[in-house]
């Protein structure tokens, strides 16, 4: 039997790789997918169109009413019977790229009625459409404000990687999972794992507060 220290040296790296080669990945498509349906929803929501802003209202209230790991059941188990397949990897995108939507849309649509009205009425002097107007004017302005909020929930969709081990993902909690079921000493792989959870988010917050500095420092030279 394998001492406590060789066995977290010899499952640190196979969880590593594991984040590097499944959690990460998993989160920046996610991350970005879902950053395209929360503008396309939030949008929509602030649409004068009321059968579109009800279809996106109704779409937030169930994806945030409900739990990420219940949505991930139903993709990868519930559709099956009724002839959607989808492969693990895909299930875990498509589940983590509809909750990112629906949160990160309240955070979009908040940071797009945050802008002064006279943003959107200043460009009209230039002879800029509304569509133009929102591409060039709003949406670039908004985006600095929200920064910090979506960093964070950038951050937080590392650790929501996790509960895609339900769906076999070879992700980090899987591989500590696996390796556990073989050594039969779930404690130390398990907060192994969450170290190795730290470490990356870590890096992803350091990334994060430099970010925010540089875009801190570009705003205070637009108002000056």
């Amino acid at each position: 039997m394998t001492s406590n220290f060789d066995l977290i040296i010899n499952s640190f790296w196979p969880m590593v790789l594991a984040g590097i080669k499944y959690s990460i990945p998993m989160m920046l498509i996610s991350f970005a997918l879902g950053l395209i349906v929360a503008l396309l929803v939030a949008l929509g929501r602030m649409s004068k169109l009321k059968i579109l802003s009800g279809i996106c209202a109704v779409y937030v209230w169930i994806i945030r009413g409900t739990p990420l790991l219940v949505q991930l059941f139903i993709i990868f188990y519930g559709l099956p019977s009724v002839g959607i397949v989808f492969t693990p990897f895909v299930s875990a995108i498509i589940g983590l790229t509809i909750s990112q939507g629906a949160y990160n849309s309240e955070v979009i649509r908040g940071a797009l009625l945050g802008i002064p009205k006279g943003q959107h009425e200043a460009p009209k002097s230039l002879g800029m459409t509304k569509s133009q107007t929102l591409i060039h004017v709003i949406i670039p302005q908004a985006a600095l404000t929200a920064v910090p909020a979506l960093g964070n929930s950038f951050i937080s969709l590392l650790k929501d990687t996790s509960l895609t081990s339900i769906l076999t993902v070879q992700e980090i909690f899987m591989i500590a999972k696996q390796i556990s079921a073989i050594e039969y000493r779930p404690l130390i792989l398990y907060i192994e794992a969450a170290a190795v959870y730290l470490i990356f988010s870590t890096v992803l917050t350091y990334i994060q507060n430099k970010t925010e500095k540089k875009l801190g420092k570009h705003l205070v030279e637009e108002t000056e």
